[in-house]
């Protein structure tokens, strides 16, 4: 198993065969992947914080990680992502996983349960939108320098 480059396209195309519950984002800043010889097994797409507070300038969130279910893939993207993002500059990595994930992958990838964290839809009368990801409370996670 091995960490190799990886387009946006390439991952967001991946996230969309292969995670349970969300489409792939829209953009993001940088993807990673895992493969098992010429196999692709996983995938993690960062970006800016989806949450404008959190938008400071040196923070950015991991917004998908997908993987074909082999071991310790995910851990292993989780660490490769922070070690990219600190080598761009950033002190800082966040995500989110439902409330009813262990979290077993970013603990041992150094990531810290910061709480439970909002939720809900993005639907507002002024931007109406459909919401086709779960809506439930999410727990916040974070890596930092």
């Amino acid at each position: 198993m091995e960490v190799i480059p990886m387009t946006l396209r390439e991952a967001r195309a991946y996230v969309d065969r292969v995670h349970r519950h969300h489409k792939a984002p829209q953009g993001g800043l940088f993807a990673i992947g895992a493969a098992e010889g010429d196999q692709v097994i996983g995938v993690v797409i960062v970006g800016m914080p989806v949450a404008r507070m959190a938008a400071d300038g040196f923070t950015c969130e991991v917004t998908r990680l997908a993987s074909d279910g082999s071991k310790n893939v995910p851990s292993m993207l989780y660490r490769a992502a922070w070690r990219a993002a600190r080598a761009m500059g950033y002190r800082r990595l966040i995500t989110y996983t439902l409330i009813e994930e262990p979290g077993t992958s970013l603990r041992a990838a150094g990531f810290k349960l910061l709480g439970e964290s909002g939720g809900g839809s993005w639907d507002r009368s002024s931007r109406p939108r459909v919401d086709l990801h779960p809506l439930q409370t999410k727990l916040k996670w974070e890596l930092s320098a």
